[in-house]
């Protein structure tokens, strides 16, 4: 009879752990060998493993768990024809009794877990999507960068009796006040000119990674969507790729409550028996996501309006999208006003305002004719 092998990897930095087992069996999956954790050696590793048990590389179906080393290792294994899949290690069973933890242990768990059907699957995106995530994170990163270097300045400044008067800081004025001010010695000078350098540095990066995003949005194949959610208030070009970047296909989640509970913004719950009490949000899933829907539903403390820059995001875009985006500005505007009316402190109304915005982005994705792509995942 035809076998499926199931094969378990603990993959590391310096290490990887293969097991195996097959369908037909109940037994405990067998501990291979541990090999050098790039993907030369786990496939050339797997692919003796496929000799010794008589059959193709390709028949094999290979599972680990997501975590540091990325996706690159899942992409070559499906470049080769293996099917590979990364499952979610968060939303594995463990049992609180197992005080005992080695490389050789999980992956005969995964493996058994991978015969038994009890993974939560990862999606595994392109790797442009990829790449596209990686550079919105480098910015947010230089945009951290950029205000750590002005606390930094604003402290040293309080410390030694320095106060600036104006109303606007970091503008021309503030700027030039800073320039020009004369230190006591020559050691605080120095200190000021080179907190001015950095302050400049971290902008003219951020300056610099959003020209890439820009430069990397003309050819990426989900301009189409981002161009959509600009058409809608609070979104932007950063803003935009940022949330379809970490987000992806919206396509695999039926319903909008299960992208709300992906990103992590619908209360905890604790309830029992006739008791039902429910907490802060569960801010699990991506933060990244979390973080820019939660900064895009600020806008919906303004009156409802098309202004004349969100006029010139729309232009090129179909009424369907139009008529979205007019109607999410005035149903978020009135669930925040509402929830302000009922004295909901500010923090809940705007996390409430972030949830109904991922309702509109799902329907953006699943019922307003965009061009999506046909693959939502590739071996690159």
């Amino acid at each position: 009879m035809n076998k499926t092998y199931y094969i378990g990897l603990d993959v590391h930095k310096e290490t990887t752990a293969i097991a195996h087992t097959h369908s037909l069996s109940r037994a405990k999956p067998t501990y291979y060998r541990e090999c050098g954790g790039s993907n030369r050696a786990v496939e050339r590793n797997l692919k003796r493993l496929a000799r010794e048990l008589g059959v193709k590389f390709t028949d094999l179906k290979v599972c680990y768990e997501a975590g540091p080393t990325g996706f690159v290792l899942a992409r070559r294994l499906i470049q080769l024809g293996v099917d590979c899949v990364i499952c979610s290690p968060s939303k594995t069973e463990r049992k609180p009794d197992d005080k005992i933890k080695t490389d050789k242990k999980d992956a005969a768990k995964v493996a058994r877990e991978f015969r038994n059907g009890d993974i939560t699957v990862v999606r595994i995106p392109p790797s442009l999507d990829e790449a596209v995530r990686d550079v919105c994170r480098a910015r947010t990163d230089a945009v951290d960068d950029h205000a750590r270097a002005k606390k930094r300045l604003k402290a040293f400044l309080l410390r030694n009796g320095y106060r600036y008067k104006g109303n606007a800081n970091w503008g021309p004025a503030h700027m030039g006040y800073l320039r020009d001010l004369a230190m006591p010695n020559e050691a605080l000078k120095i200190v000021v000119e080179e907190y001015i350098l950095a302050i400049d540095s971290a902008r003219h990066r951020v300056e610099r990674i959003r020209d890439h995003l820009k430069q990397l949005l003309v050819d990426w194949e989900w301009k189409p969507v981002v161009l959509a959610l600009m058409a809608c208030k609070g979104f932007q070009e950063v803003a935009a790729m940022t949330v379809i970047s970490e987000l992806g296909d919206l396509r695999r989640f039926k319903h909008p409550r299960q992208l709300m509970a992906f990103i992590g913004l619908v209360p905890s719950e604790h309830s029992s028996g006739a008791t039902r009490r429910q907490g802060s949000i569960t801010k699990c899933g991506n933060s990244h996501a979390r973080w820019m829907l939660v900064e895009a539903a600020q806008h919906a403390r303004r009156t409802p309006k098309v202004s004349g820059e969100l006029t010139l995001r729309q232009q090129g875009q179909s009424d369907q999208v139009r008529e979205l985006s007019w109607r999410m500005q005035n149903r978020l505007h009135k669930r925040y006003v509402k929830l302000r009316m009922r004295g909901k402190e500010e923090n809940k109304c705007i996390i409430a305002v972030a949830r109904e915005i991922c309702g509109f982005i799902w329907e953006l994705q699943n019922k307003c004719g965009l061009e999506l792509p046909s693959s939502t995942c590739d071996p690159g």
